[in-house]
């Protein structure tokens, strides 16, 4: 019995050891490639989520819009021109000859190209020469209630914005339908205003996800009271995972849209100002929202400890009343199995009935005695 206890403790501590490495990957990677790699070598070195490049374009003025998946960058680049916005989107990065045709039709930094390609990095932003660099995390949750993330990169240029992500689908038909339903102020505006609905909409669903894992954190606390379950410090401590790793991917682009608001481009315009305080506001409500639910799983855990020491103690305390109740009973039984010829009511007619009747009496005082007390 006491060597499988042993290897039950060993298994337990390999598995939780495995969860934490798990949950380490997930707020830190690097790759062996990237040691000594050149900043701006054009080079994929992550995961590869995509089996083929998609390439997209929306093309649109407040007269027309044009929607249409292209065969190559060449074809990208003859829809672009000075009398409309052109919205450039590539699904799927793996592709190195693809990245470094677009650092070379679109005239982008092969510096840029290479920092699209590292899609570990922080979320940040950076002002060039002639355009603006952004990279964000998008996030998905789900039905596990397990949350992941894709890193986008969005570059302003003039007339033209470029998004790159890992893979196919993301958050943004709510942005295409707008631009489909000729919505005027989107029809009218430049790359900023549109650079700004995708990062809106990026916001919208991390206070969707933030909402969704609250929903059931709030729902832990009501359980709680109700019973004491080990798979409710199992659900403890996954939410407080989700939490960490959402606090990492949020916090930082709290600081990118912070820069964004104070940053002196000609690329941004002053219509861009309300807009941007927007954004703002968002980002700040899902930092305080993130640190809120953070507080209460911290109490929830510290609930969850007292009620499972009060519970030992009320199952230590039972069992020490029946101990004391029982002292006295094995000191009468005793008595009588004490190796002595002349034991007085030994062998009396009525005298093992009246043994019985003095253990019950006792029992029923002490009983009596320790809720009056209120003990139990």
């Amino acid at each position: 019995m006491a060597k499988l206890l042993f290897v039950n403790y060993i298994l337990s501590n390999f598995a939780a050891r495995i969860a934490k490495e798990n949950i380490m990957a997930r707020l830190i990677k690097s790759y062996k490639e990237d040691i000594g790699a050149s900043p701006d070598d054009i080079s994929f070195h992550g995961e590869k989520k995509e089996d083929f490049i998609r390439l997209r374009i929306i093309n649109y003025n407040p007269d027309k819009l044009l929607e249409k998946t292209v065969k190559d960058v060449d074809e990208a680049v003859s829809y672009i021109n000075n009398e409309s916005v052109t919205w450039f989107n590539v699904d799927g990065l793996h592709d190195d000859n693809i990245m470094r045709d677009i650092s070379t039709k679109f005239a982008i930094d092969s510096f840029i190209i290479a920092d699209i390609l590292n899609v570990d990095s922080r979320p940040k932003i950076h002002e060039y020469d002639d355009c603006i660099y952004m990279s964000v995390k998008m996030l998905n949750c789900d039905d596990t209630q397990t949350v992941t993330s894709e890193n986008l990169v969005l570059i302003i240029k003039n007339n033209v914005l470029l998004s790159f992500q890992e893979r196919k689908g993301d958050v943004f038909e709510p942005v295409r339908d707008r631009l489909r339903n000729n919505r005027k102020r989107f029809r009218h505006s430049g790359t900023d205003y549109l650079a700004f609905a995708l990062l809106d909409v990026i916001v919208d669903n991390y206070i969707f996800i933030i909402t969704c894992l609250g929903n059931n954190i709030e729902h832990l606390d009501e359980v709680m009271t109700e019973s004491l379950k080990q798979t409710t410090m199992e659900e403890i401590k996954k939410y407080k995972s989700e939490l960490t790793y959402l606090r990492k991917i949020i916090k930082p682009c709290r600081e990118l849209i912070m820069n964004f608001a104070k940053m002196d481009s000609e690329l941004i315009h002053d219509y861009m100002k309300p807009h941007v305080k927007t954004l703002q506001s968002n980002i700040e409500l899902a930092n305080e929202t993130i640190d809120n639910y953070r507080e209460m799983l911290a109490d929830l855990l510290n609930v969850f400890n007292n009620m499972a020491t009060n519970k030992v103690n009320d199952i230590l305390k039972v069992l020490t009343i029946f101990s004391v109740i029982f002292i006295p009973l094995t000191f009468i039984t005793g008595i009588y199995g004490t190796n002595f010829a002349n034991i007085p009511g030994l062998n009396w007619k009525y005298g093992y009935y009246v043994m019985l009747g003095i253990i019950a009496l006792i029992a029923v005082v002490m009983i009596f005695y320790f809720k009056k007390k209120k003990w139990f």
